[in-house]
């Protein structure tokens, strides 16, 4: 019998030799935890048979490739039984995602939340079966003759190749290599229960499934886009043991309890009304004290980093944007054009050609045009710009979400232009400021992750995008933080730093973004007067520290669960007297604090004192001054806090003290 020879990757990687025909099962046989593997760089399933040098791996259910295996084959499940509980329900695509899984079908009607419990149900019937995955490869004839009544999987094999991630979201799951394949899932007899085009790997059976919860259906577009038909999502999570899908679940409470949209709503910070638009807030007085404060704080920070401020306006020709290259790369995400100054007589005869004018969605190419506006010099590098600039950004319907996607924002944008030399440094720099900064705002557990050319997206040489990545590389790793890449995830004009921050409860959001772009400077042709006289080309910057005011809004709100520390809370104490006579007294108590700048309100409604607690609890309000008639006798006040807790006869002055004290080092209390 001839054999092969093989790599097993362990503790102790050791060669094997196996007769020809072994799968990766078969290497793996005493390794119970291994539900796939990774053959020479792939991840298979482990019915795949193993060739002449290949370095085998074990991938267990709880690794991030077993996780996202794990989720898909839920999702075939899923589409398995509904399926069968809907026979005319045709097949969209079912990718993992973070934290779970979806699946789209056509329906002629949308799923009920007692349908979703029906699906479930019929879900752990087809689990406990214990069906397998088998793999099959397939020719497109034999994919198109199979899958006949499947038209969205017929499109599918139609994009196969190595663009149909892009062609088709989350189709990457089903083609998009040079092979079609079809996974059947069988009964234990062997007989074919259900089938899907899929590249896999999946699971053995489907009896590796431990614990999963189909979660709630939505509408989506086929392939995303708004012209094709709408499809019914749902979405589903699943887990490597029971213990963690109950953490899950807890998670997703906890986050609920958090959401921005509902403290928002019940802090009277922001609201969205329908006369505006989707995607476009509005903030309300104690939503306009946070961002007031973030925003000053943010803007004293700058000007003691030497930034210049900048002012631009919200609209421009569309010259601008085609000599930015925005038109052509980003045409998708901006508004339709306003076509303006057109001038025609009586008769209709065109006297005056009109012209495109655009929404900006960056704020890069004004900033640019105000370097450009005079010749500059060495002595004035790096120039530091810095705007908080309203740009406007076409987002679908679909993606819209509160504060954290929005189409009208503020970004807190910075440019700088630099010298070649001086680029290393400045970066350096840069990624302490953006950092001590965040830190400042009570985030502080970071990691950075690094965009790279998208090959299909880009401008200027690959010379200068590979000096602009290994300068940003090098940047990134002076910090000592964790650095992640992130393949062809830049912009189309140079790579970038994103700030990763987890909040309180250990999401990540995407924060600060740090881009180096040698492209821009080359289009607006700009330039500065080196030491020997000579012409150079700037280095240009892209920083945005919030990512946009709205967003970072968001994002505190719910790492604080609405319980600010004291010094953005919106309203930083309140005066609850215990009788109306009392009042006098936190009236001038109250006026001493505003001479410092503190936002305080009195209660003088006709509500009885707890009443008036309990509505400042809920308001989130730091601290809670209480008076009685000892307190006033005394000169001092009770001190409340939001968790209970109270501190009585406090002297007004060392209430004072401690109060300032609090908001000055920016504590939580």
């Amino acid at each position: 019998m001839s054999e092969v020879r093989v790599v097993l990757v362990g503790a102790q990687p050791a060669q094997r030799s196996v007769p020809t025909g072994t799968t990766a099962g078969d290497l793996l046989a005493e390794d119970r935890t291994a539900v796939l593997a990774r053959v020479s760089g792939t991840l298979r399933d482990l019915t795949h048979e193993l060739a002449d040098g290949d370095v085998v791996e074990p991938v267990t259910l709880d690794s991030p490739d077993g996780l996202a295996v794990l989720r898909h084959s839920t999702a075939h499940v899923m589409a398995q039984a509904v399926q069968e509980l809907f026979p005319q329900a045709r097949l969209g695509i079912g990718p993992p995602i973070t934290d779970g899984f979806y699946y789209d079908f056509d329906v002629p009607e949308p799923f009920r939340p007692e349908d979703l419990e029906r699906i479930e149900k019929r879900m752990r019937e087809l689990v406990k079966e214990g069906q397998s995955f088998a793999r099959r490869v397939v020719s497109d004839e034999q994919a198109r003759a199979e899958l006949a009544d499947e038209p969205y999987k017929l499109e599918l094999i139609g994009l196969k190749g190595p663009g149909a991630e892009a062609a088709a979201e989350g189709a990457s799951v089903e083609v998009g290599g040079g092979e079609l394949t079809i996974y059947d899932n069988t009964r234990r007899d062997g007989s074919l229960a259900w089938k899907d085009l899929c590249r896999g790997p999946h699971l053995p059976s489907t009896r590796h499934i431990p614990a999963f919860q189909l979660m709630r259906s939505a509408a989506a577009y086929w392939r995303g886009s708004e012209h094709n038909p709408q499809l019914q999502r749902i979405y589903g999570t699943a887990w490597p043991s029971r213990d963690e899908l109950k953490a899950h679940q807890a998670r997703l409470a906890e986050a609920a309890r958090r959401d921005h949209r509902r403290l928002g709503a019940e802090l009277d910070l922001f609201s969205f009304p329908d006369e505006i638009g989707s995607g476009l807030a509005v903030f309300h007085p104690k939503g306009g004290a946070l961002r007031k404060t973030m925003e000053d704080y943010s803007r004293a920070r700058h000007e003691a980093a030497g930034y210049e401020f900048v002012y631009s306006p919200h609209i421009s020709k569309s010259a601008l944007f085609e000599v930015s290259g925005h038109l052509d790369w980003y045409a998708e995400g901006m508004y339709p054009a306003m076509h303006l100054d057109e001038e025609r007589d009586a008769a209709g005869t065109l006297r005056r050609a009109g012209q495109d004018y655009y929404l900006k969605p960056m704020n890069c190419p004004f900033h640019i045009l105000i370097y450009r506006a005079r010749g500059r010099s060495y002595r004035e590098l790096p120039l530091r710009l810095f705007e908080f600039g309203s740009v406007y950004r076409y987002e679908k319907s679909g993606v819209v979400h509160g504060l954290t996607r929005v189409r009208g924002m503020t970004q807190d944008d910075a440019h700088i232009f630099c010298a070649k030399e001086q680029m290393a440094a400045e970066l350096a720099s840069l990624l302490r400021f953006v950092l001590d900064l965040l830190r400042d705002y009570g985030l502080d557990d970071f990691y950075l992750e690094l965009s790279t050319k998208d090959p299909e997206k880009f401008v200027g040489t690959e010379q200068a995008w590979e000096e602009a990545t290994q300068t940003l590389r090098a940047a990134a790793e002076a910090s000592g933080l964790e650095l992640v890449p992130d393949p062809g995830g830049a912009a189309f004009y140079g790579p970038k730093i994103s700030v990763q921050a987890r909040d309180a409860i250990g999401r990540t959001w995407q924060m600060s973004t740090i881009q180096l772009d040698f492209n821009l400077p080359e289009r607006f042709d700009l330039t500065y007067t080196a030491p020997d006289g000579s012409r150079q080309r700037p280095v240009m910057i892209h920083r945005a520290l919030f990512g946009s005011v709205e967003r970072f809004i968001g994002v505190l709100t719910e790492h604080y669960a609405g319980a600010f520390p004291a010094w953005l809370a919106p309203v930083q104490v309140v005066g609850i007297p215990v009788a109306d006579s009392h009042v006098e007294h936190l009236q001038r108590v109250a006026a001493s604090l505003r001479e410092h700048g503190v936002r305080v309100e009195v209660d003088t409604s006709d509500d009885r004192m707890q009443k008036k607690i309990r509505t400042a609890q809920k308001q989130k309000v730091p601290f809670m001054l209480i008076a009685g008639d000892e307190d006033v006798s005394k000169g001092a006040v009770s001190f409340r806090f939001r968790d209970g807790t109270q501190d009585n006869g406090v002297p007004v002055q060392q209430a004072l003290d401690r109060i300032l004290e609090a908001i000055a080092t920016r504590v939580q209390v």
